[in-house]
């Protein structure tokens, strides 16, 4: 068998929806369990999303808090720095969004965006990149000796993959507000990337906080093996709770309340 039938037979077949769907139920009761336990235990936990444009981190985050509290699941995916921000210590702008207890803070994109567009767009300093990976496993040692679980992902996917999806976002009037200039420029500087990928990884995968790479050209296995192993990371149980019992409803103030057309403003019933 040649070398590419072999990557292709290695290759696992594509998860049909009915599959997809029973496994993500059960993963998102697990992360509901995972709350409450969150909760209770008053855990203080950080994951961190990067990777490739368009390899899905949004789609993985998606899924992971449709079915929790946001205030328990809170997204931080920040925008351009302020002018005001741009002068203050570099690492500031995230560390007001760490998490307190009780909570789990999931970043979309992060302080790393200094290692990746920052360094290939040229809107940092060569030194203040140096540095950046110089410090980065300090302050993540710092991250985690403040008793925060610290969860780190980079999505890849291949080159092929990233076309095709692009192509897609251009064609779906749903989709095109996600390819921005900079993902274009993404695509034309796909090595420049790789590079400063490899570059990162290797000065910022330590014992203590590991990168954990999750190969996302087939967007459902992703989403499944990645919440999977979110869930093995902090270990958690089923905490017991008071069986909900809606009661009766309390009929002694009963009257007519069918709300009337007269004077009140319905939205056109078109479906």
């Amino acid at each position: 068998m040649g070398k590419d039938q072999k990557k292709l037979a290695d290759k696992p077949p594509k998860l049909s929806n009915k599959e997809y769907e029973a496994e993500i139920t059960k993963l998102h009761a697990e992360l509901v369990k995972l709350q409450y336990w969150v909760q209770a235990k008053g855990l203080k936990v950080i994951v961190v999303f990067e990777g490739r444009d368009a390899a899905g981190k949004g789609g993985v985050i998606k899924r992971i808090t449709e079915r929790v509290s946001p205030r328990v699941f809170r997204v931080v995916a920040l925008p351009t720095p302020s002018e005001r921000e741009k002068t203050q210590m570099y690492l500031q702008r995230y560390v007001q969004h760490f998490p307190a207890a009780g909570e789990v803070v999931i970043f979309d994109r992060s302080w790393y965006n200094r290692a990746g567009v920052e360094r290939v767009m040229g809107f940092c300093t060569r030194k203040e990149y140096v540095r950046f990976l110089q410090y980065t496993p300090v302050f993540e040692r710092g991250i985690i000796d403040s008793d925060i679980i610290l969860i780190k992902y980079w999505l890849d996917t291949s080159m092929e993959e990233q076309e095709r999806r692009f192509k897609d976002r251009i064609k779906d009037p749903r989709k095109i507000w996600k390819l921005s200039p900079m993902d274009v420029e993404s695509y034309r500087r796909w090595y420049d990337y790789s590079q400063a990928r490899d570059d990162m990884l290797l000065a910022t995968d330590t014992d203590y906080a590991p990168w954990y790479i999750v190969p996302a050209d087939d967007k459902k296995r992703a989403r499944l093996n990645c919440i999977s192993h979110f869930l093995s990371m902090i270990p958690y149980e089923d905490l017991p709770r008071e069986e909900v019992k809606l009661g009766d409803r309390d009929m002694e103030n009963k009257y007519d309340d069918v709300l009337s057309s007269e004077g009140k403003h319905f939205i056109p019933q078109k479906y």
